[in-house]
């Protein structure tokens, strides 16, 4: 079952929300909030795998609650105003359901979540190796390791970038010790950066680009480890 947790601050736009879920099948409502901040409450203590969550509510609107979720789940907004379309497929939203919608359209976004968890629980070859759990925000977290896209230390902490997610996974922890823990296509290309070498899209002289908004630099001490790496790659003259 697909645990689902329904946000919004109007009691019958709510109630429908709910209505529909209980008629998917293969969907369990996990909790019904009227607030942003009634929701985030709830997944301080609790996991789901999806949420339907409204844009414009009072106090923290639905955007800004999913902007600053350290870990969030599948996302599809629900609003009556089609201007926040952009903006929610930009923090990476399964779906937008533009207020008022009807069963179909819910089932079709409801279709949409079952793909991307169907997706990211046959991965192929998954073992325990591919998994390290890290405490954040007084919560311990599953990270697959095949997702992480980069390591960047800050202080005495790290931040662990994900694939797919717009929020680092923030953790009290050691570039030494997570380096020691990530396998082999992971190498360390600054005093502050760990990368994953099969996320790399470009190398351009000492920078490392890993998408067309994240440029990392490749610190003196790691030059020629990074470039024998590159040498086993290399084609051409």
């Amino acid at each position: 079952m697909i645990k689902v947790l329904a946000i919004d601050d109007e009691p019958l736009a709510l109630r429908q929300l709910v209505s529909y879920i209980g008629k998917v099948p293969f969907m369990e409502l996990a909790a019904q909030c009227q607030s942003a901040l009634e929701a985030r409450a709830f997944l301080a203590n609790n996991l789901v795998d999806a949420i339907f969550c409204d844009i414009n509510m009072p106090d923290l609107n639905g955007m800004d609650f999913v902007k600053s979720l350290t870990v969030s789940p599948l996302v599809v907004f629900t609003t009556a105003y089609s201007e926040y379309a952009v903006e929610g497929f930009r923090v990476n939203a399964v779906d937008y359901l533009l207020k008022p919608f009807g069963l179909q359209e819910f089932q079709r976004a409801a279709n949409r979540i079952k793909e991307r968890v169907e997706a990211s629980r046959v991965t192929p070859a998954s073992t325990e190796e591919d998994v390290i759990f890290l405490k954040t925000d007084h919560r311990i977290v599953k990270v697959s390791i095949p997702d992480i896209r980069y390591v960047e230390a800050m202080s005495e902490y790290l931040k662990v970038w994900l694939e797919g997610q717009p929020k680092p996974v923030v953790t009290l922890l050691t570039m030494k010790k997570m380096e020691e823990r990530l396998p082999d296509n992971f190498m360390r290309v600054h005093r502050s950066y760990i990368v994953n070498l099969t996320k790399i899209q470009e190398v351009d002289k000492n920078r490392i680009i890993m998408d067309a908004d994240t440029c990392l630099p490749v610190g003196d001490l790691y030059k020629e480890n990074f470039q024998a790496y590159l040498d086993t790659k290399f084609l051409g003259k």
